[in-house]
C-alpha cells in the first residue's frame, strides 16, 4: 500500500513538473509568437499606410493637374486670336472675355502688351474677371500696378514659353489665393509683343488639403516652388510662412533639411521625421510644370496606435491563457480522458471553419486593381460575410479581349452555403473557359447544380460578358437583383428575371445585350445591400443605392462611398445577410473630338435627346444654321422610324447614333438590333400626286435622300446599319 502511495505521489510530482515545464514552454512560445506577429503586422501596416498615402497623393495630383491642364489649354487656345488682334489693341479685351467665359476654372485673364509695342498705348493691359455672377472689365495698366515688372509678365518673356506664377493673395480683389498661367504672344514678325494669362483661384485646394480621412491626425499640405505654404490645416498661414516655419514636425526635425532639398528638387518619395520623441511618416510628390509639391504627414501613433493597443490586449490574453493552461493542466490530471475528448471536438470544429473559410476566400479575387496593365477597365469589389463564412460570390477574368464577370448569392448561410458558392465559382470558370454566350454558360451551370442538389439550395446569379474592344455587353440573369447602369443617368439595367440556378434542370435562360460607351459603369450587388436594415427595421432600398451612386468617381471610391452610406444607415443594427458589391467602370472606346456618339432607348421620349446631340455635332463641325437644320430633320426622321417600328411592341431595344467628321464629309451611322428592314429599298414616292392618290409612307426616306448626299444600308451580325453621308 505504501508503495502504491509512493508511486502515486511520484506520478503526481512528475505530472506537476511536466505541467510546469509545459507552462514555461507555452509562455516562451506565446511570447515569441507575439513578437514575430507584432513585427510582421507592423511591417504590413507600414506598407498599407504607404499605399494609402501614395494613393491619396496620386488622386490629389490628378485633381490638381486637371485644373492646371484646363487652364493651360484655355490660354493656348486663345494665343492665335490674341496674335491676330495685336494690331487692334481695343479688341484684346474680347480675347480675355473669351478665355474667362469659355472656361469655368479661369477667374480672370489679360493680354498685356510689351511696353512700347503700340504707339497709341505705351502700356496696355485690359483685364476681364469674374465678380459674383457677372463678368467685369478692368485694366492693369494703372499707376498703382506696374504690370511689366510682375513675375507673370517677365518670366514667360524670358523663357519664351508658358509659366505658372508663384501663388499670391489677390489684394484689392477677392482677397483669395490665386496663381496665374501666362504665355508669350509674338506678332507676325516673330517679335514678343504681349503676354496672355489665365488666373485661377486656389480656394478649391482646401477641399483636399488640411486634415484628410485616411488617418485621424493625418494632414495634407501644398507648398509653392519657394517652399511657402499654399494650403494647410490653418488656412490663415497661406503664403505667410515657409513649410519649415508653419509645421511643427518640420521645424523641430533634424532630417527636414535633407527632405526639403529632395522635395524642392522635384523628387517624390517618403521619409520618417523625428521631432523630440514623436515620429511622423512623411510622403511627398511634385505637381508637374508648376513647381508646387504636395506632402502628407501621418503621426506614428495614427499608424501603429491600433496595433500597439492590440499587442497589449494580446499580452493580457496570453497571460490569461497561461493561467487557464495551468487550470486545464490541473483538470487534465483529474480527468485526462474527458479533456482529450473535448479538445478533439474543438479542433474538429475549428478545422471545419478554417477549411470552409479558406475555400471561400481563395475563390474570390482580392487584389485591386486586378489588371494594372490595362487602362480600359476600372474594377473594385468587396464581400462582407454575415458569419465566419458566407454564400455570396463574385468573380471575373479576361479572355480573348472579353471581360467575363459574375455575382451570385447562395440561399442560406454558413458552411453549406460557402461550399455551394465554391462549387458555383469553379463551374463558372470551367464553363466560361471556352464559351462566350452567357445563356449557354448559365444553362450548363444550372444543369450541373440541379443534378446534385440534394439539399434544395439554389443560387441567384448574374453573368456578363463585356467586349473590351467595342463595349458590347451581353448578359444573362438568374433570379438576381438587377444591376444599376450608370450612363448619362442612373437606371436599373433591364433584365429577364429567369429562375435561380439549381432549381430545375433543363431550364432555358434569356440572353440580353446593351451597348456600353466610354465612362459607362455597372454596379452589381446582392440583397444584403438593398435589404440591409437599421434598428427601426427599415431597409436600405434601391432608391438609396441610386442616390449613393450619383457623382463621377473611380470604382474604388464608388465602393467606399456605398459602404459609408449603408454603414451610416444601418448604424448599430446587426448584419443579417452577406453583403457583396462589384463596380465595373468601362473606359474603352473613348471618342475623339471628330467623333460623337449617343445611345437611345426605343421610347418616343428619348427622341428629344437628339437635339442637343445634333447641336454639338453641327457646332463642332462648323456648319451654318441652314445645313444644320436640314441635318436635324434627316437624322430625326431616320431615328424616329427605328424607335417606332424596329422592335416588336413591348420589347426593349436601343438605337446607336454615331457622327464622324471625315475629310470633306460628315458621316452618320444609325445601328439597331431590331427586325431587318432596308429603308433604301422603298420606291421613290410620287410627290406630284395629290394627297388622296398618294400611298401612305415613303416621304420620310425621300426626305432623308433629298438632304443627304449618300444613303446606304446593310444588315450585319444581327444589326440594321444605316449610313448617311453629307458632303461639306
Amino acid at each position: 500500500m505504501k508503495n502504491v502511495d509512493n508511486n502515486r505521489k511520484s506520478y503526481l510530482r512528475r505530472s506537476t513538473w511536466a505541467g510546469l515545464m509545459l507552462v514555461l514552454v507555452a509562455g516562451l512560445t506565446l511570447a515569441a509568437t507575439s513578437l514575430i506577429q507584432y513585427y510582421y503586422s507592423k511591417k504590413g501596416i507600414v506598407a498599407e499606410a504607404t499605399k494609402r498615402a501614395e494613393t491619396q497623393l496620386e488622386a490629389t495630383r490628378y485633381r490638381v493637374m486637371d485644373v492646371i491642364d484646363q487652364t493651360e489649354a484655355a490660354v493656348r487656345n486663345s494665343l492665335w486670336i490674341a496674335q491676330w488682334c495685336l494690331d487692334v489693341p481695343d479688341s484684346l479685351s474680347r480675347v480675355c472675355q473669351r478665355v474667362v467665359e469659355g472656361n469655368p476654372v479661369v477667374v480672370g485673364s489679360t493680354v498685356a502688351l510689351v511696353p512700347g509695342h503700340s504707339r497709341r498705348y505705351p502700356l496696355y493691359a485690359p483685364y476681364v474677371c469674374r465678380e459674383a455672377d457677372t463678368i467685369a472689365f478692368k485694366t492693369l495698366a494703372t499707376a498703382d500696378y506696374d504690370y511689366p515688372s510682375q513675375e507673370w509678365f517677365v518670366k514667360p518673356l524670358e523663357t519664351g514659353s508658358g509659366y505658372w506664377s508663384e501663388p499670391y493673395i489677390d489684394e484689392g480683389g477677392g482677397e483669395i489665393l490665386m496663381t496665374t498661367y501666362s504665355e508669350p504672344v509674338s506678332d507676325r514678325y516673330g517679335r514678343q509683343a504681349a503676354v496672355i494669362t489665365g488666373d485661377i483661384s486656389l480656394e478649391w485646394l482646401a477641399d483636399f488639403t488640411g486634415h484628410i480621412d485616411i488617418y485621424p491626425n493625418a494632414i495634407c499640405l501644398m507648398t509653392s516652388r519657394t517652399g511657402h505654404l499654399m494650403m494647410s490645416p490653418e488656412q490663415d498661414q497661406a503664403l505667410q510662412q515657409s513649410v519649415a516655419e508653419g509645421v511643427d514636425v518640420f521645424r523641430e526635425s533634424e532630417e527636414f533639411k535633407q527632405l526639403q532639398q529632395a522635395m524642392l528638387s522635384g523628387e517624390s518619395g517618403n521619409a520618417v521625421l523625428t521631432a523630440g520623441k514623436i515620429k511622423r511618416f512623411t510622403f511627398y510628390a511634385p505637381i508637374e510644370r508648376t513647381g508646387w509639391f504636395m506632402c502628407i504627414v501621418i503621426p506614428e501613433d495614427d499608424i501603429f496606435g491600433s496595433i500597439r493597443k492590440t499587442d497589449r490586449i494580446v499580452k493580457l490574453l496570453q497571460a490569461l491563457g497561461l493561467l487557464m493552461l495551468i487550470l486545464i493542466l490541473q483538470a487534465l490530471v483529474r480527468s485526462q480522458s474527458k479533456y482529450r475528448t473535448l479538445n478533439k471536438n474543438k479542433e474538429k470544429i475549428e478545422n471545419e471553419l478554417h477549411i470552409a473559410s479558406s475555400i471561400q476566400m481563395s475563390m474570390i479575387p482580392q487584389v485591386f486593381p486586378p489588371f494594372p496593365e490595362r487602362h480600359d477597365l476600372d474594377i473594385a469589389a468587396d464581400i462582407v460575410p454575415a458569419k465566419e463564412v458566407g454564400g455570396d460570390l463574385y468573380d471575373y477574368f479576361i479572355r480573348d479581349e472579353k471581360f467575363f464577370f459574375c455575382l451570385g448569392d447562395v440561399s442560406g448561410k454558413g458552411i453549406p452555403a460557402s461550399l455551394v458558392m465554391a462549387v458555383t465559382r469553379s463551374m463558372f470558370r470551367t464553363l466560361s473557359a471556352h464559351e462566350d454566350s452567357p445563356s449557354v454558360i448559365l444553362s450548363n451551370l444550372n444543369n450541373s447544380l440541379a443534378a446534385a442538389n440534394e439539399t434544395d439550395m439554389f443560387v441567384t446569379f448574374f453573368l456578363g460578358v463585356l467586349n473590351l474592344t467595342d463595349g458590347h455587353l451581353t448578359y444573362c440573369n438568374a433570379g438576381h437583383n438587377p444591376p444599376m447602369i450608370l450612363t448619362d443617368s442612373i437606371v436599373t439595367l433591364p433584365v429577364e428575371a429567369n429562375l435561380p440556378l439549381g432549381v430545375l434542370k433543363g431550364m432555358d435562360f434569356v440572353e440580353q445585350e446593351v451597348q456600353m460607351h466610354y465612362d459607362d459603369a455597372l454596379f452589381l450587388y446582392t440583397d444584403g445591400l438593398s435589404e440591409a436594415e437599421n434598428l427601426a427595421h427599415e431597409q436600405f432600398g434601391v432608391y438609396r443605392i441610386e442616390a449613393a451612386l450619383h457623382g463621377r468617381k473611380n470604382a474604388f471610391d464608388h465602393l467606399k462611398n456605398m459602404q459609408k452610406h449603408v454603414t451610416d444607415f444601418v448604424g448599430n443594427a446587426p448584419q443579417s445577410d452577406d453583403l457583396t458589391m462589384l463596380f465595373l467602370h468601362y473606359l474603352g472606346c473613348e471618342t475623339t473630338a471628330s467623333e460623337h456618339r449617343i445611345t437611345l432607348d426605343n421610347e418616343v421620349s428619348q427622341i428629344s435627346r437628339l437635339a442637343s446631340f445634333m447641336d454639338d455635332v453641327c457646332e463642332n463641325t462648323g456648319l451654318d444654321s441652314g445645313v444644320a437644320m436640314n441635318l436635324n430633320l434627316a437624322i430625326e426622321e431616320a431615328v424616329t422610324n427605328v424607335v417606332l417600328y424596329a422592335y416588336p411592341k413591348g420589347t426593349h431595344g436601343t438605337v446607336d447614333i454615331t457622327a464622324v467628321k471625315n475629310d470633306g464629309s460628315l458621316e452618320f451611322t444609325i445601328t439597331d438590333g431590331g427586325v431587318p428592314f432596308d429603308p433604301t429599298a422603298a420606291p421613290e414616292p410620287d410627290i406630284s400626286a395629290s394627297v388622296e392618290d398618294r400611298p401612305i409612307g415613303g416621304l420620310g426616306i425621300h426626305l432623308v435622300r433629298t438632304i443627304m448626299d449618300k444613303v446606304s444600308y446593310e444588315y450585319k451580325d444581327g444589326k440594321n446599319i444605316l449610313t448617311l453621308i453629307k458632303n461639306l
